[in-house]
């Protein structure tokens, strides 16, 4: 599915007890897990012994994790305490039925695609060292939010920063709606003015 090479492949089932011992979980997390997890795979290893690219200084290891999901949805809080289990950098996989989804951390921030078949599912792993892939993967994986380059953490303040302004047009567009004071809509309409033309020269 990711066209990684051979080098690379660990294959090896991760028993969720690991999971539990590894992380101090809350009893609700730890449920979670049990409830919405069907299994989970150690799939791949990236590192400068499996293939041919220098480690990096925050990411001397990419681990590939393929979580098998018992339900659609999985919780936000669990992908979070999975990745304090482990002292590397990680790609999920989650697969549900004949569909898969990636999900990354940037930032402290977890970004994730579509679902989508795995036919169609397809990564691009490139860059000098792991740092360089680690942050490309993130970038394809936001879906255009982090841009291309720049320094990725800048890229996510300023993805959050208009996140909270497109919630915000969105708290004032409802308001503009349900408003029957003429004044009040002037009002209204003269900040979410502000706030759209504050949007697009984030671009």
């Amino acid at each position: 599915m990711l066209g990684l090479p051979r080098s690379t492949q660990v294959n090896r089932r991760v028993a969720k007890e690991k999971l539990y011992q590894n992380a101090s979980l809350t009893p609700q997390t730890r449920a979670m897990i049990k409830d919405q997890i069907e299994s989970v795979f150690w799939r791949n290893k990236l590192a400068d012994s499996t293939m041919a690219i220098s480690a990096g200084e925050t990411a001397p290891e990419i681990q590939i994790f393929e979580i098998q999901l018992r339900q659609k949805e999985l919780d936000k809080r669990v992908l979070p305490a999975i990745a304090k289990a482990i002292p590397y950098k990680i790609l999920f996989i989650l697969v549900f039925g004949n569909k898969v989804q990636a999900w990354i951390e940037a930032a402290g921030t977890f970004y994730n695609t579509d679902w989508q078949p795995p036919d169609g599912f397809t990564l691009k792993f490139e860059g000098l060292n792991l740092d360089a892939v680690y942050e490309n993967l993130a970038r394809q994986i936001s879906g255009g939010r982090l841009g291309t380059d720049g320094d990725i953490e800048e890229a996510v303040d300023r993805d959050k920063q208009r996140q909270k302004l497109e919630r915000d047009i969105a708290i004032l567009e409802k308001k503009l709606l349900r408003e029957k004071q003429f004044n009040k809509q002037v009002e209204l309409n003269g900040e979410l003015k502000r706030l759209c033309a504050k949007l697009e020269r984030m671009g």
